[in-house]
């Protein structure tokens, strides 16, 4: 793979996608983010690309209620920019399967809790955080991994574990759990760059 030139697709905030500008700004990843996909026009990783000239899109079933329309938008977009890698930092909705077809082993994404453990249809957000203390696990974190057809299933590539403490509540795990994706996420596509961590 050449240089990752990456494409974004967050649905909200997008702190992943902050974390992943700060670590190419500060020379810790050797990467290009090609553009930004939102499929939520009030998110505010739209103003997190205009801050930091990304291009961006936003595409979704509002833009393009037919879902072949959608799809192909999606992929003009994604040859637009000369995408090699999509990176998924909180995108609440499935990627379609001619995409994961047309990008086979080069979609990743982030989960916060220790894959294969607390993954799945409704794992998401505040729920993961509720399910591990519900478990009494004591360790969580989050995980860098393949996306296929199937949520949270596709091969892991890096974890990072959170100790859960004994008076932790949904709210200040999911805290915690977000500070470790931020290091880990640029971390895990400078292995990527690097060759380190091979995704075929």
């Amino acid at each position: 793979m050449n240089k990752l030139r990456l494409a974004i697709f967050s649905s909200h905030s997008g702190s992943n996608f902050q974390a992943i500008i700060d670590a190419i700004k500060e020379g810790r990843l050797n990467a290009e983010i090609a553009c930004l996909i939102t499929n939520n026009s009030n998110a505010y990783c739209i103003e997190r690309a205009k801050a930091n000239n990304i291009p961006y899109r936003h595409i979704s079933n509002k833009t393009h209620p037919n879902q072949s329309d959608y799809e192909k938008a999606l992929m003009n977009t994604l040859r637009e920019f000369n995408v090699n890698l999509i990176v998924l930092a909180g995108y609440m909705k499935m990627i379609p399967p001619s995409i994961i077809k047309a990008y086979k082993n080069r979609i990743v994404n982030i989960h916060p809790a220790l894959l294969p453990k607390f993954g799945g249809k409704g794992m998401f957000g505040i729920n993961v955080h509720k399910a591990v203390i519900d478990a009494g696990e004591k360790i969580t974190g989050a995980t860098v991994h393949l996306v296929d057809e199937i949520y949270d299933n596709g091969k892991i590539l890096n974890q990072m574990q959170v100790e859960v403490l004994p008076d932790d509540t949904p709210e200040s795990l999911a805290q915690r759990v977000l500070a470790v994706e931020h290091q880990l996420y640029p971390q895990t596509l400078q292995l990527i760059a690097e060759h380190k961590i091979q995704l075929d």
